[in-house]
């Protein structure tokens, strides 16, 4: 499924290129974009030509935190219009939760999901992007950008209790603590922020619910406010519930707030069915999560909703035609013959 990010999701590129001495003209056509693309915020860009922007300016600069960099840089007002309706929100899940429902206007490639243990909440984030296409620098961003904000409305009442990468560590994570000041662990199973409950739900000190009220109803009357994808809402529900053993019909169609006959009815009108869907982002995050070599094929078979391993092996072997271990013993041969 090809899939777009809006320029705006570059903001400060070329700032943090040109700091790093590297050429952004030169790195934005290596990857097939026009710079003058940038010069709009709405313009549409190849979510995969975004995500090897940002690996290869990481690389080419030797600077491993480039994302953070440019997380770094963000500010509320970046977004636009759409800053005024999130920073009036009443509390910090208020916010959050509004995020989702605009994210049609801020980044459709991206979902977000607030799941609540206890007196934890775990806010996750997951890019959509193909297996094997690497997003550890979009990653960074997106995460940088989410701290970022909750800093910029709560102040310092905001205080994270732990950032989680999916992706290994680096040499060195010492720029990851300075930034978050926080625990950050790597190789874990998600990618989010943990917080505390009473830290989310603390009333924002800057909410005005009468401007909040005005925003939602000018960004309501935006052409294309109201227009929402059901493929992409619901490829990005299982995307972030599949992980946790909770991608049913039920539960994504809580999660789209609506009931599980609407969302049957909207899929069937797309010529789909959940069942399809489900099945295709399973594809999706078993490339991927077969590609981690941290994560032992017991832990795949969980994360992909197999409690019993021979029921995974038998999915695997239907859709890949031979068993997970073979697959990922060929790909590391595949993977150690292109470096000989």
């Amino acid at each position: 499924m090809d899939a777009f990010v809006r320029a705006a999701t570059l903001k400060h590129y070329i700032e943090v290129a040109q700091t790093l001495a590297l050429n952004p003209g030169e790195m934005l056509r290596d990857v097939g974009l026009l710079p003058t693309l940038l010069d709009d915020p709405e313009s549409l860009l190849p979510l995969d030509a975004a995500l090897r922007l940002l690996e290869n300016s990481a690389e080419r600069s030797a600077c491993p935190t480039f994302g953070l960099r440019m997380a770094q840089a963000r500010r509320m007002s970046d977004i636009g219009v759409v800053s005024l309706l999130l920073s009036h929100q009443r509390t910090l899940r208020d916010m959050l939760l509004t995020s989702i429902e605009y994210r049609h206007l801020l980044n459709r490639t991206l979902a977000m999901n607030l799941e609540t243990t206890g007196n934890m909440v775990l806010i996750r984030e997951e890019i959509m992007a193909e297996a094997g296409m690497p997003k550890r620098q979009a990653t960074e961003l997106a995460i940088g950008i989410l701290h970022r904000t909750c800093k910029s409305v709560m102040g310092n009442q905001w205080n994270p209790q732990s950032v989680h990468f999916s992706h290994e560590a680096p040499a060195s994570a010492h720029e990851h603590t300075r930034f978050f000041r926080c625990r950050v662990v790597f190789d874990a199973e998600f990618d989010g922020i943990f917080c505390s409950k009473e830290d989310i739900d603390q009333l924002n000190p800057q909410a005005d619910l009468a401007m909040a009220g005005y925003a939602r109803q000018f960004m309501d009357s935006m052409a294309g406010a109201n227009e929402r994808s059901v493929i992409f809402d619901v490829r990005k529900a299982i995307y972030l519930l599949m992980p946790v053993g909770r991608a049913t019909i039920h539960q994504v169609a809580y999660a789209q707030a609506v009931s599980v006959r609407t969302l049957q009815r909207e899929l069937d009108q797309e010529g789909l069915t959940f069942s399809a869907l489900l099945n295709a982002v399973r594809r999706e995050l078993a490339l991927r999560y077969m590609e981690n070599r941290n994560y032992s094929l017991q832990r795949v078979g969980m994360m992909l909703g197999y409690t019993v391993p021979t029921s995974f092996t038998r999915w695997f072997c239907a859709e890949f035609g031979c068993a997970p271990r073979e697959w990922r013993n060929r790909n590391k041969q595949l993977a150690s013959d292109s470096f000989t």
